[in-house]
């Protein structure tokens, strides 16, 4: 893990007006320097919801220069001036290019453009080489189908489309671009824990693919899900696949429709496109229960060793939650910022674990109440607890709430039961545990425990 803060600061009008070097070099990458517009799209929409709200944000980032993918945790501070940005956990991948189709023997290959775009398929970087045809003006934020008019293909499907659907890589999909007709190839594109984050591609000229009896080398044909077991690891790769994708794109049109971003609407219609958000929301979080289900099940699972500290993790969850708290007026009593637990885990697990613990803290305490979150050190084990003033477990409870699809008799859509089973099975992984001590009517307190940390 990466401990360094890269800060950066935004003016009133949205320009970069200082930046440290990485944050710098993304922006020059991107076209632009200081003094310009914010030229990432993913963090200038950031900086412009936190503007909005008034309000300090956290949220995961992602981005992505000519030579990696970044993913990184961004806090976004608005005041009258503009707005302060602390980047942390910043960590790079090499690019994995893609694989174009076979070029038939004696085609002239005209140079390309090289393109990526979002899960939302919202473009975030167009290239072009040497030779290309000059890209679009404008086209920062649009969204591939605004940029490539798509084509469908002889059976009147767009690989594009379907490849969202499955997050696998795809080729073939015929466009216009430029006055010239192109064709797209794009890798799927995924963060550090497994989730999708849209596609990296090339576009090239039509006449430079091959004939149509050819096939396209390295081609995936995806079989039926029929054909696979349940038990076999691909059934449940492939039920993720194809539920993300439409599911992202419901959860964005419908908050895009809540917030009435694109201009007023009548209010009642307005909640309900916010009950469609939120249902959607419980459906994708069922979808990364079970993919995360499917994963510490399999053989052989192991979390990775970082080096990380228990109170600075508490404190970035609390970022992230801290919104859905106030809305039920609830106050979190966070780890102050010299209250340090060193341990050993691995770092986006244990967020993981401990966005579930304050997450459903939140959900099962009453508006108005008070959470609790203390970190401690007990002999070779360094703790977090999340404590809470709900309604409480009592003994025949605690005894089953780590259990698979435990919901402790709710029918509300407030989880899958599976979170806190996988909650466990993360601790144990890293050679830690995950306990409960409760009272019916006295609230509940969950402990994470992992193996400390010395530091000198």
């Amino acid at each position: 893990m990466n401990e360094r803060v890269i800060r950066g600061r935004i003016d009133r009008s949205g320009a970069l007006v200082s930046a440290d070097a990485p944050l710098l070099r993304l922006q020059q990458r991107a076209g632009a320097g200081l003094d310009k517009p914010l030229a990432l799209p993913h963090l200038a929409r950031l900086v412009t919801l936190a503007q909005r709200l008034h309000r300090d944000i956290s949220r995961p980032l992602y981005a992505a220069d000519d030579h990696s993918d970044i993913h990184a945790l961004v806090r976004i501070t608005p005041d009258a001036d503009g707005a302060s940005l602390e980047i942390t956990d910043w960590r790079t991948r090499p690019l994995v290019q893609p694989q174009m189709p076979p070029i038939a023997e004696g085609a002239v290959v005209p140079q390309s453009w090289t393109w990526e775009c979002d899960q939302q398929l919202r473009i975030v970087a167009l290239r072009r080489a040497p030779d290309a045809p000059p890209v679009p003006e404008g086209w920062e934020g649009c969204s591939l189908s605004e940029v490539f008019e798509l084509q469908p293909d002889d059976d009147g499907r767009f690989p594009v489309l379907r490849a969202l659907a499955r997050q696998a890589r795809f080729d073939g999909q015929r466009v216009r671009a430029a006055q010239t007709g192109m064709i797209l190839a794009g890798e799927a594109l995924f963060d550090a824990t497994g989730r999708f984050t849209g596609f990296r591609g090339s576009a090239v000229a039509a006449e430079a693919q091959p004939a149509a009896d050819q096939k396209a080398g390295g081609a995936l044909v995806d079989p039926a899900f029929g054909s696979l077991p349940l038990s076999d690891p691909q059934f449940g790769r492939r039920i993720d696949g194809a539920l993300r994708g439409p599911l992202s794109r419901i959860i964005a049109t419908a908050e895009t429709i809540s917030g009435q971003f694109d201009g007023p609407i009548r209010a009642d219609y307005a909640r309900y496109a916010g009950d469609i958000a939120h249902a959607g929301r419980h459906l994708l979080g069922l979808v990364d229960d079970l993919a995360d289900l499917q994963n510490i099940e399999r053989p052989g699972f192991k979390a990775a060793r970082d080096e990380i500290d228990l109170g600075d993790l508490a404190r970035r969850a609390v970022g992230l939650l801290g919104m859905k708290a106030e809305e039920k007026g609830i106050r979190i009593d966070a780890p102050r910022t010299d209250d340090r637990a060193p341990a050993y885990g691995e770092f986006r697990r244990v967020l993981q674990v401990l966005l579930n613990l304050l997450g459903n803290a939140i959900r099962y305490s009453p508006e108005n109440s008070q959470i609790w979150i203390r970190v401690d050190r007990e002999g070779g084990r360094a703790t977090v607890t999340v404590a809470d003033q709900g309604q409480g477990i009592d003994a025949d409870q605690q005894a089953v709430v780590f259990e698979k699809f435990e919901r402790l008799g709710r029918t509300d859509s407030g989880g899958s039961g599976l979170g806190l089973y996988i909650a466990r099975r993360l601790a144990r992984a890293m050679d830690g545990d995950l306990t409960v001590d409760s009272a019916p009517g006295q609230g509940a307190r969950f402990t994470l425990s992992l193996p400390a940390r010395d530091v000198d």
